[in-house]
């Protein structure tokens, strides 16, 4: 638990030298202060870089460095570990104005925190197909599924999940990053050790945000249809329960 010194050395980090007037004057704390305010820059700068690849490999690394030292100060790290540092940094970067001419930075940044978040999930089994493929129609509406810790999902107005995913590939990035006007989403799953993305469409988003938000299956489907009328229900719940999304069943209430 933090007391009232590392409170005040924290704001005093952040730029406030009076906060340490209790036990220093000001003028004379400035000179240690900026060895601490390096420290946490460089470290702030060195973990964003590690979150968002994707986002480094379009502007390079010195770009990326300048807007997460300027990150860094409008939003400080709340914890001592820095593994999960940047949560707010795409609605930041929508918002940083040397950003403004490439708009799908920040939709690039939010899918590599997805990605991130994906990477520090718990471990878990995933739902084998052989006991979704056993369902009755009548557990339909009796039974929910419960996503798999690391499964993550978006859904984007134009093309940004395929940009981002053209990107993964260092031997053959995009010759242009455009994006197209199609409405998009994206899945990421970790059914093992390595993390998996695949393009998906309205219907299996709202299943599986349904889904997320504790529906039984068969409010899941009924949402899928009403957001995608075409789709093939049993094939996108297929393919999603193979892709690994999900851990269990569950008795839905």
């Amino acid at each position: 638990m933090r007391d009232a010194f590392h409170e005040r050395f924290l704001a005093a980090v952040a730029g406030d030298a009076a906060a340490l007037a209790p036990w220093c004057a000001p003028n004379a704390a400035e000179a240690g202060l900026s060895v601490y305010r390096n420290t946490v820059g460089k470290g702030c700068a060195d973990a964003l870089a590690a979150q968002f690849p994707t986002v480094e490999r379009v502007v390079g690394p010195a770009w990326l460095a300048a807007a997460a030292t300027a990150h860094a100060t409008a939003c400080p790290p709340r914890t001592a570990s820095l593994l999960a540092y940047g949560e707010a940094f795409p609605t930041w970067l929508a918002d940083f104005p040397p950003a403004a001419d490439m708009p799908y930075l920040a939709g690039l940044a939010q899918l590599d925190w997805l990605w991130t978040c994906a990477h520090l999930a718990a471990d878990a089994r995933p739902l084998a197909p052989e006991a979704a493929a056993a369902l009755s129609p009548a557990a339909f509406s009796t039974h929910a599924l419960v996503l798999h810790p690391a499964t993550r999902f978006a859904d984007f107005e134009d093309g940004t999940p395929s940009l981002w995913r053209a990107l993964q590939s260092p031997d053959a990035p995009p010759k242009t990053l455009e994006l197209n006007d199609a409405p998009e989403g994206l899945l990421l799953v970790r059914p093992g050790l390595d993390i998996r993305h695949q393009l998906i469409g309205p219907g299996e988003l709202m299943f599986l945000a349904a889904s997320s938000a504790g529906a039984s299956l068969l409010e899941a489907a009924m949402a899928a249809l009403a957001a995608e009328p075409g789709l093939d229900l049993s094939t996108a719940f297929a393919g999603l329960v193979a892709a690994g999304a999900f851990t269990a069943l569950r008795k839905h209430p």
